[in-house]
């Protein structure tokens, strides 16, 4: 192999490295309980990679998602790792490298395109080189894919990634000399547009933006409309026929916000808000949040949504003028609006008005601009090339730059390792988002193995109901941490709230039928825990004695909260066997659980069952060396 063979196949291995390293501190992340509780630390179904695993997959529609591929790239996860964090972290980082590897390739083929034709000869010279590689790790290291990476529930959005990126490379791939799409490279395309699209949902607009390169930089047009048009109608089934399952899918897993609270000259304001906001984040990314919580109301003459308005019709008008002189911001703009578009809040779910993950595709379009900056800088002007110094200055303020955005995403990574750091973080951010603070309370809560912290819990629930009071998160979670204070009366007041406020849910009433058997009430707990598990009532026993704990034990959801903390009840209570029917069913669906390991030594422990009680203690240790050494005290 030639030297410039070889550099050719080098230089895609030093951007995957460069792109992988600054995220590396993720791989010592946690599940969180940011949805990862829900999804994977929680969830049986999709461990491991048998028929019934497979059958859940292609099936299911957990939390409003369709995603059978990413859940088999989880079940392989945790047939080669079971559930250590750590695997699923690596595989992230992994393909997210990846991705910036085909964002390389991606761009010789668009960069030169945009220069000179786009030949072979045009994509293999120096200057679109090293553009291209520019613009892939000014994408990959950017902070803004921090949240995508670091955490493991956004498996879809890397996945998603991967295929959308190979579907538009096999697409500029097939393109012959003559403008020309080969069959066989619109096959491979289509297929790995049916695969992103079976990873995530967000991939749906990739019709339009090949109509946009096709436009620019391919400069297409000469071939007609009607068969460009014709040529995206594959596509575009595709598409129609997955956004159709997305709006089937969405409603099944979470609330879809309604047109009578947010109306029509609200979702203006958010869709031009969220087309503002990204590429705002791409060039100032600082204090960024896993939550900028969507307002109570959202009025299009207030700020900051009529600046927002005001703003987008501003660069839009701009960028229209130019385009005849810079093609490639109009085009840019266009694609990242054209990404952004369906999660902007046309249709809406979710306490979110923006997430940085939804800048995972947008943003590859204004990376590329980056690059077409450095492959100006870098051309032949007057038959010269630029000056050794310029070079120099050149290659050095990009150089600082993509270390100073690679040290700031190191940095955000750190904020993700857990749940408790991650909403302390989002908290700081912005001190009046409610599902912050609920979430920094049931973070705080869930790890407390003691009493000690529960009143910081309380004062964060606290403050998230004193912001949104209409919000039906803090009661639920502020009944737990009340129920687990022995505080009943104002437990049963915060659940009543909350059932007040979502009364279809079933956890309202789950949580309530817990808090009643936490109190001894079985005859009035295992109705309801019946009937939050869709379960016949039963009748009472004929001789008017109580029924028996261990039938209400079994009646408890598999939630891994609700388990550990009747688990943790029953130890204090002095009733250890009863206690490990609940622990042993939460460390069963959740092994890497520390709370629920800790209290199911504490039950085998005081139910003299210390060879189980060690058994449990060496694999505490593996998890957490500090919870085990106050675990072995008894």
């Amino acid at each position: 192999m030639t030297g410039a063979g070889r550099g050719r196949l080098l230089l895609p291995v030093l951007i995957f490295i460069a792109t992988a390293a600054p995220f590396l501190p993720a791989l010592e992340g946690e599940f969180l309980n940011w949805d990862d509780s829900v999804n994977l630390a929680a969830n049986p179904h999709y461990r491991g990679l048998g028929w019934t695993q497979i059958q859940w997959m292609f099936t299911t529609t957990l939390m409003g998602h369709y995603i059978p591929l990413t859940w088999l790239s989880f079940g392989l996860n945790y047939a080669l790792g079971g559930t250590r964090p750590w695997g699923y972290h690596l595989v992230n980082i992994g393909l997210h490298a990846a991705n910036a590897t085909l964002v390389y390739l991606i761009g010789r083929r668009l960069l030169a395109a945009a220069g000179s034709g786009g030949s072979a000869q045009s994509r293999s010279a120096t200057p679109v080189v090293l553009a291209s590689a520019s613009a892939a790790l000014l994408w990959g290291v950017h902070p803004l894919r921090v949240e995508s990476v670091a955490w493991i529930t956004e498996r879809r959005d890397v996945l998603c990634g991967l295929f959308f990126l190979l579907a538009v490379l096999a697409y500029l791939r097939g393109q012959d000399p003559s403008g020309t799409l080969r069959p066989t490279w619109q096959g491979v395309s289509l297929v790995a547009f049916f695969a992103s699209l079976l990873s995530k949902a967000a991939a749906m607009p990739l019709p339009a933006v090949l109509v946009l390169l096709d436009v620019y930089p391919l400069r297409r047009r000469a071939l007609g409309w009607t068969r460009l048009l014709v040529e995206k109608l594959p596509y575009a089934v595709l598409a129609v026929a997955t956004a159709a399952a997305a709006l089937i899918a969405l409603p099944r897993g979470t609330q879809v916000t309604s047109y009578e609270t947010y109306g029509p000259a609200a979702r203006l304001g958010m869709v031009v808000y969220s087309f503002l906001f990204y590429p705002l984040t791409f060039a100032v990314p600082i204090r960024l949040s896993p939550m900028y919580e969507l307002p109570a109301r959202v009025e299009l003459g207030r700020w900051p949504f009529l600046a927002a308005l005001l703003g987008f019709i501003a660069l839009t008008a701009v960028l229209v003028l130019a385009r005849a002189r810079w093609p490639a911001g109009l085009a840019a703009w266009c694609y990242s609006a054209l990404m952004v578009l369906p999660i902007s809040g046309v249709v809406h779910a979710g306490s979110q008005l923006v997430n940085d993950r939804y800048s995972y595709l947008s943003g590859i379009g204004f990376a590329m601009l980056g690059g077409g900056v450095i492959l100006w800088g870098l051309r032949m002007r007057g038959g010269r090339r630029i000056s050794t110094v310029t070079g120099t200055v050149l290659a050095g303020g990009a150089a600082l730059l993509l270390g100073v955005l690679a040290v700031a995403t190191w940095s955000q990574a750190h904020v993700w390792r857990d749940s408790e750091t991650l909403w302390r973080w989002a908290v700081e951010v912005d001190p009046a988002c409610s599902l912050c603070h609920a979430n920094l309370g049931s973070a705080i809560m869930a790890t407390e193995l003691g009493l000690a912290r529960l009143d910081e819990s309380e004062r964060h629930l606290r403050r998230a109901i004193e912001l949104r009071p209409d919000n039906p998160t803090p009661y639920y979670n502020l009944g737990t941490v009340l129920a687990v204070r022995r505080r009943w009366e104002e437990a049963e007041a915060a659940l009543g709230k909350y059932r007040e406020l979502v009364p279809a849910s079933t956890s309202g009433m789950s949580r309530l039928g817990l808090l009643y058997l936490l109190r001894g009430r079985y005859d009035e707990a295992i109705p309801l825990l019946e009937g939050a598990r869709g379960l016949p009532p039963t009748a009472p026993r004929p001789d008017g004695s109580a029924r028996p704990l261990p039938r209400a034990i079994s009646l408890v959801e598999d939630d891994l909260g609700a388990l550990t903390l009747l688990g943790r009840a029953l130890v204090e209570e002095g009733r250890p066997q009863e206690a490990t029917l609940a622990l042993e069913r939460a460390v069963a669906l959740a092994p890497s659980n520390v709370p629920a390991r800790f209290w199911l030594i504490r039950a085998y422990q005081r139910g003299g069952r210390d060879d189980l009680a060690q058994a449990e203690l060496v694999e505490l240790r593996r998890l957490d060396p500090r919870a085990a050494e106050a675990a072995a005290v008894r």
